[in-house]
């Protein structure tokens, strides 16, 4: 049974413990997808969904209780202006985490934590090569045309 275990230690000393959660927090909110251990993961996720809470209702209040645990001021008006609103809606579960497997080294099981909405730009980026690469083609032939209009008027 799990009473009266409040958190994970995770092997860690507390100020070590508590510098890494907040590191991975501000790498959450502002890639909004890291890769993790599981342990580290389930952690870090308890504090980022208190946070998101607090973020929902935008007062000078919350900003400096979130402020006092993030330490990086453009990441809390990203949390309070860009994430929370997009949370609006829910009442929690705003992350999200995908397992991959498991590490080579030592076999610690890693995952993908990341926000719910979070979406891939992978079709953005694919589109956006092939429009580049035609327009490069067409810029390249109106070129080629314009030196061979020249090279005729000589």
């Amino acid at each position: 049974m799990k009473h009266r275990k409040g958190f994970n230690p995770l092997g860690m000393m507390s100020a070590h413990r508590k510098a890494m959660c907040r590191n991975m927090v501000t790498s959450l909110f502002r890639m909004e997808r890291i890769r993790t251990t599981k342990a580290k993961a389930l952690e870090v996720r308890r504090t980022a969904e208190k946070m998101i809470t607090r973020a929902k209702n935008d007062t000078v209040h919350n900003r400096r209780i979130v402020s006092g645990r993030l330490f990086d001021e453009a990441i809390v008006a990203k949390l309070f202006t860009n994430i929370a609103p997009r949370m609006k809606e829910r009442n929690g579960g705003y992350t999200r985490i995908i397992k991959l497997g498991e590490r080579k080294g030592d076999a610690a099981e890693i995952v993908i934590l990341e926000l719910v909405d979070y979406k891939l730009d992978t079709d953005e980026k694919k589109k956006s090569k092939k429009e580049q690469d035609k327009s490069k083609e067409k810029s390249e032939e109106k070129s080629k045309a314009a030196k061979g209009n020249q090279a005729d008027k000589e």
